[in-house]
Order: C-alpha cells, then sequence, then structure tokens
C-alpha cells in the first residue's frame, strides 16, 4: 500500500465521517480510527484492488460499532419540540438546512445517499462497503432521496418572532 494512494482518500473519508456524524470533532475522531484500521490491517488490503472502497468499507464499519457501543437515546421529532426551542439568528448558509435534512434520514438511508451522490460510488461498490445487496443499495437511495426531498420542501408556517426552522434550497 503506497501511502500517496491513501493520502489521496482522505478529502473523501473527510466528507463521508463529517455527514455520518454531524460533527467535525467526531469526523476528524473517525477518520483517525479508521487509517490507524488501516495500519493495523493493512495485510487484509489486496493489491490492485479498490484501496478506496476498502477504507470506506473500514470506516462505515467503525461508525458502525461506535454507534452500537454508544447509549441509546430517546429520539426526538424536531416538530414536537420546535415549539419551545430558541435560536440566536436565522441560518445565514443554506447549507446548514441540508445538513440538519441529511442529519434527520435515517443511518442507514444517509449513508447510501452520501457514498453514491457525494462520493460517486457505483452501487455494486456502495453495496460491498455496507454488505447489503445491490437492490437494497437501490431502494434505501430512493427513500433517501423522497425524504431528502420532503424535508427540504417542508416550509414550517411562520410565526412572528420566530426564525424558520429549515428553508428551500435553491
Amino acid at each position: 500500500m503506497d501511502r500517496t494512494q491513501v493520502i489521496e482518500q482522505l478529502p473523501g473519508l473527510r466528507r463521508y465521517a463529517r455527514v455520518l456524524t454531524g460533527d467535525a470533532w467526531a469526523a476528524d475522531d473517525l477518520v483517525q480510527d479508521t487509517l490507524e484500521r488501516a495500519c493495523n490491517k493493512w495485510r487484509l488490503w489486496r493489491s490492485g484492488s479498490d484501496l478506496r472502497a476498502w477504507l470506506f468499507t473500514l470506516m462505515h464499519n467503525l461508525y458502525l460499532n461506535q454507534r452500537r457501543a454508544m447509549p441509546s437515546l430517546q429520539r426526538l421529532e424536531i416538530e414536537d419540540v420546535q415549539d419551545s426551542l430558541q435560536a440566536n439568528a436565522p441560518p445565514s448558509d443554506d447549507a446548514l438546512d441540508l445538513e440538519r435534512c441529511l442529519q434527520r434520514l435515517p443511518a442507514e438511508q444517509r449513508a447510501v445517499l452520501l457514498l453514491v451522490t457525494l462520493e460517486d460510488l457505483s452501487y455494486e461498490d456502495t453495496a460491498r462497503i455496507l454488505a447489503i445487496p445491490v437492490g437494497t443499495v437501490m431502494s434505501r437511495l430512493s427513500r433517501a432521496r423522497s425524504r431528502l426531498r420532503a424535508l427540504m420542501e417542508h416550509t414550517p408556517s411562520a410565526v412572528p418572532g420566530q426564525p424558520p426552522v429549515l428553508r428551500r434550497l435553491k
């Protein structure tokens, strides 16, 4: 394994980790853990095979292991608590709305959506990384796109004195 090959994959690994975790610090930790595991398991990588897919597989499996180890938290829907939340100022960047909507997708759908659209991986590579059938990749991708579209089009009723929860990206 050539060091420069691994370095070339860092931007993609960081993007994927950032959206998986929703937190820059946790994403950096996940990338670091992925690289450590790659160094420890480098003999399992077959020369000539797809290094990118192998690294994404390591990262995805690490992420799932970390999620399983975390104590389960009660999930709240934003619509249920939005009246009691206070915001300092309305977000000035539409990217925040997209990131917020991505975080509201189920983890399985979010992973497929990110690998196929953001990282431009094929359905087959995505299926291999996530250890699921190609048909499941296609159905999760379809559901993720539909759900994301619905979340992005959601326009809450305007309440005087309160900033909007989500804005539509154009």
